[in-house]
């Protein structure tokens, strides 16, 4: 299922005519909000171990406006072993990326920061 981000501002994102004020995850085409990470300014393998099961070809994760969130090296190899293409923007950027993605059919999952 192909799905469209319509929005994304400091802290808020639209999809679907539904605004969201808090992390969230896209998987298989379905909204998982308020997600919370173990260390909140940090992404590890527990953070998306949803993601790492699904079936998605590429991660696309949003790791903030500013790009504060950084992404732990034991993600970039979990990535690596289950075959996912991890790729890292600003939020603003990550999210034009992923409908880029979504759009041409990839299986694409995504892990957003909304804030810093």
């Amino acid at each position: 299922m192909t799905l469209q981000i319509n929005s994304y501002s400091f802290g808020r994102t639209e999809i679907n005519g539904k605004t969201y004020t808090s992390d969230l995850k896209i998987i298989n085409g379905q909204v998982v909000p308020n997600w919370w990470r173990k260390d909140g300014h940090h992404l590890y393998p527990e953070d998306i171990k949803d993601i790492l099961s699904s079936d998605c070809e590429v991660l696309v994760v949003g790791t903030g406006a500013y790009g504060v969130m950084k992404i732990d090296q034991a993600v970039k190899d979990a990535c690596a072993q289950k075959g996912i293409k991890l790729e890292a923007y600003k939020t603003e950027e990550a999210v034009k990326r992923f409908n880029k993605l979504s759009a041409s059919g990839v299986k694409v999952a995504g892990a957003f920061h909304l804030t810093c």
